[in-house]
């Protein structure tokens, strides 16, 4: 089978974020027994040993220019919502738009040289013409529901822009709804995101496929060095991990510090946002930026705290720091789609009373630390690999069970 996977973000390597993430290693397994090739764009800071490290994953790689960014000002921006009202597609869709990447997949298609189409993240669903799916099966891969995450914002207050995000809301079901119906199968992460396109479409094919873990690269830690060392990792340009990290050093790190005056925080992740970068300024707190290996930060650590007020899905984070056998605290949306209470794999807080009580039981205590770990790591090695992801994925393309 030839696959044409469109990922308008670069996917490669893996640590670059989540969408890479999962993109990376479903193309990974899917290249395994199937010709791949992959449509992307260049991002700023691709280097050319990245293209070439691409290009060994797979049979065809086929690189774009980005798009130049939007021209900002407030009549710009209001052009942009004039023209999301009236095509009914969102300003972050069109601006990854390129005509040439669109002529290409337009020639492939047409030429007859693939099988199935995919796009890894709902961004690239522009690139699909409805009629596509009359000659080969089409797929769409939605890391999250951008309808579900606006309306997660605005319940929780957790947004950039209320005014904007409003107005946006019922266009974005409206968008949803529409871009939906190009696709023969979707793929979502969470149960929570199946119930909500099902609305949309009762009767669409959906899968879900969770996230998974390499464990090579996230490789159990061989011990407990215990300490007062805490961590949160993620791309620190995301909305959601701003809003973590801030509120987790304002409203929770201080009373954590009376208590243990030697607590550290480490924020691991690349393109830290402006104010991540300004909590460097509270005691004890770090902002690493981009490193070479996140897994040898995690087993420094001595919890992981994944804090996070919105954002939908499987959190890649939460995996990686159970695969590497680090203790986590997290909130309802950081432990999302995991069954972490019976047996406890994690402890669950939301509110800065819960994060402080879950914390301290866990500096005092290392056998719940160990339990903790080994219980999470055995979760992640049994249900959430890239291997049974993919294994899954494949499926989906082949049509198999549909």
């Amino acid at each position: 089978m030839h696959i044409l996977m469109l990922s308008s973000t670069f996917p490669y390597p893996a640590t670059r974020g989540g969408t890479q993430v999962r993109t990376f290693n479903l193309l990974k397994y899917l290249t395994q027994r199937h010709a791949v090739t992959i449509v992307t764009q260049y991002e700023p800071d691709v280097t050319d040993a990245e293209i070439a490290g691409l290009r060994d994953c797979v049979d065809n790689l086929i690189i774009f220019e980005r798009p130049p960014e939007s021209a900002s000002g407030i009549v710009k921006k209001i052009q942009r919502f004039g023209t999301f009202i009236t095509q009914g597609t969102p300003p972050s869709v069109l601006n990854r738009y390129s005509v040439d990447m669109q002529n290409c997949i337009d020639n492939y298609v047409e030429a007859g040289k693939c099988d199935v189409i995919t796009c890894e993240h709902s961004v690239n669903e522009i690139y699909v013409r409805p009629h596509f799916q009359k000659q080969l099966k089409t797929l769409v891969n939605v890391h999250s529901s951008v309808y579900g995450t606006c309306r997660n914002q605005l319940q929780t207050g957790i947004t950039e822009n209320t005014l904007r995000d409003k107005l946006n809301l019922p266009l974005l079901r409206r968008y949803e709804q529409r871009y939906c119906s190009k696709f023969s199968a979707i793929v979502v992460t969470t149960e929570e995101d199946k119930i909500q396109l099902q609305e949309f479409h009762p009767n669409s094919e959906i899968a879900v496929i969770p996230n998974g873990v390499d464990l090579v690269s996230f490789p159990n830690r061989t011990s407990d060095l215990g300490g007062h060392r805490l961590i949160f990792i993620g791309a620190m340009d995301n909305l959601a991990n701003i809003d973590a990290v801030c509120f987790f050093c304002n409203e929770v790190l201080p009373e954590i510090q009376k208590r243990y005056p030697d607590t550290t925080f480490d924020i691991v992740g690349s393109r830290p946002a402006p104010l991540v970068l300004a909590l460097q300024e509270k005691p004890g707190v770090h902002v690493t930026g981009r490193v070479p290996s996140m897994v040898d930060y995690l087993h420094q650590a001595t919890i992981c705290v994944v804090t996070m007020r919105t954002g939908f899905g499987i959190k890649n984070k939460t995996l990686e720091a159970m695969a590497a056998g680090v203790p986590v605290v997290g909130s309802d949306r950081g432990l999302e789609g995991l069954a972490v209470d019976k047996p406890l794999r994690a402890l669950r807080a939301n509110q800065p009373a819960e994060y402080i009580t879950a914390i301290s039981q866990l500096f005092d205590n290392p056998q719940l630390r160990d339990e903790l770990s080994c219980n999470a790591r055995q979760l992640v090695e049994t249900e959430f690999t890239w291997d049974s992801a993919g294994k899954r994925y494949e499926e989906v393309c082949l049509g198999v069970g549909s």
